[in-house]
């Protein structure tokens, strides 16, 4: 049974997550308080994280970001404010997903099934023999552990970083725009826009880049989208 953390402190809507998630076969854990549910994110054995933006004592987005340093798993954020900058912003600090409020508890229940299963897709084969790696310039993909490095020192990348740079590096100088991209990397039943490519792609550049200015690695065609330089 996948278990599922929700940081919400409007308790109405947490029962109501959780309600509905459980009616699905998920075990549902309840925390209202931000710096409490940090501790249990960090600390306990969740499969999925559910994290509303507006928390007491810590928000959200202090919250994604100290997860995305520690640990590896889908975070789905909520938020009840509608600019984009904010969704944006959580999406940059390593978030999965975004849904605003109000919603469905049966989207959310299909975008959680959607993310453990992407999730489970990408880390099927660490377990497995094989080690695969690509090499390229100083850049080293491994594959198996999802780990990614940059003159032999590690660069930290989120989930959604890692699948950009993988996708990337898989098809060298091939060129996709940003539509493409979402849609490879987020899923067509994400919420959201290219938009969120870019912030991606600009916190990729910031890891792996010696001069994210002029990037060596992922290459901009103003106009048109990306492409890996090999």
């Amino acid at each position: 049974m996948k278990s599922i953390l929700i940081i919400e402190d409007e308790k109405a809507i947490a029962e109501l997550e959780r309600d509905y998630l459980e009616s699905h076969g998920f075990s549902v854990e309840i925390e209202g308080r931000g710096d409490i549910g940090l501790q249990k994110a960090l600390e306990g054995s969740y499969d999925l994280i559910i994290l509303d933006v507006m928390l007491p004592k810590l928000d959200g987005f202090e919250i994604c970001r100290q997860i995305r340093q520690a640990i590896n798993i889908p975070v789905l954020m909520v938020t009840a404010k509608k600019e984009d900058i904010d969704k944006i912003r959580g999406l940059g600090l390593g978030a999965d997903d975004y849904m605003t409020k109000p919603f469905s508890p049966s989207e959310l229940v299909a975008r959680v099934k959607a993310h453990l299963a992407r999730y489970e897709r990408l880390t099927a084969g660490r377990s497995e023999g094989s080690h695969e790696q690509i090499r390229i310039r100083g850049l080293m993909i491994d594959k198996t552990s999802r780990r990614v490095t940059i003159h032999d020192k590690e660069a930290m990348l989120t989930s959604k970083e890692y699948d950009l740079l993988l996708l990337f590096a898989a098809h060298p100088n091939r060129v996709f725009e940003k539509e493409e991209l979402f849609e490879r990397i987020w899923g067509l039943d994400s919420n959201g826009d290219a938009a969120t490519v870019t912030v991606h792609i600009r916190r990729l550049r910031e890891k792996i880049e010696h001069d994210p200015s002029n990037p060596q690695y992922i290459e901009t065609l103003w106009g048109v989208g990306y492409r890996f330089k090999v």
